[in-house]
């Protein structure tokens, strides 16, 4: 817990410091933060034989959906220039269960669990502990930090991660929920949060 909690006061420290130190170093065509649920395309599969003619093409079918939702991507940028990042939750586990006896949820809590896919498609080295930017929101609205716990699902993702571009990081995080609350977003901004701009996906 200590350790965790130390990886997120430095990765918020730099954050912030990177734009005291100079302005050039940030992202200045962003006119203030932004929340966006829009996914990236999926590539579409080419039309069969029995779908096209020669004088009537196939309709070309939107393969994107309006929502982000589990499974989807968003394309995220950093407060760096060239920091950029495709993000997909990939999936859920709620309740997530922990993976040993020692680590359980508060008293009238429960775990859930978020799989993080990151993708660096910048032209910048990614550096940062990815889970400080990530949180729950209920559809009572009560919002969610992620907590230091393993689950079965599977492995955590790593607390302090360093992509070159083209460099990929997978791995969970948990969150701790009350068990009355039911989860309906999950969002995830680059820098520790810190970032302008924040995906959002939707859970139920």
């Amino acid at each position: 817990m200590y350790h965790r909690t130390r990886n997120r006061l430095v990765a918020t420290v730099a954050a912030a410091g990177i734009c005291a130190l100079g302005l050039t170093a940030c992202d200045s065509g962003d006119s203030g933060d932004t929340v966006t649920d829009k996914p990236k395309a999926k590539a579409s599969a080419p039309a069969s034989a029995e779908e096209t003619t020669d004088d009537k093409p196939a309709a070309k079918k939107s393969s994107t959906p309006d929502v982000a939702k589990v499974g989807d991507t968003i394309a995220l940028k950093g407060l760096e220039d060239g920091s950029k990042l495709d993000v997909t939750v990939v999936k859920v586990a709620d309740p997530a269960k922990s993976s040993d006896e020692f680590t359980t949820p508060g008293s009238g809590k429960r775990f859930v669990g978020v799989q993080f896919k990151l993708v660096n498609t910048g032209t910048a080295a990614y550096s940062d502990s990815p889970a400080n930017g990530a949180k729950v929101t209920d559809t009572d609205g009560q919002q969610f930090q992620s907590t230091f716990a393993d689950i079965t699902a599977g492995p955590s993702m790593s607390s302090d991660v360093h992509l070159k571009p083209g460099g990929k990081a997978l791995g969970w995080v948990v969150f701790e929920v009350p068990k009355g609350s039911k989860t309906d977003t999950v969002q995830f901004a680059m820098n520790s949060g810190m970032a302008n701009q924040t995906g959002e996906w939707k859970l139920s």
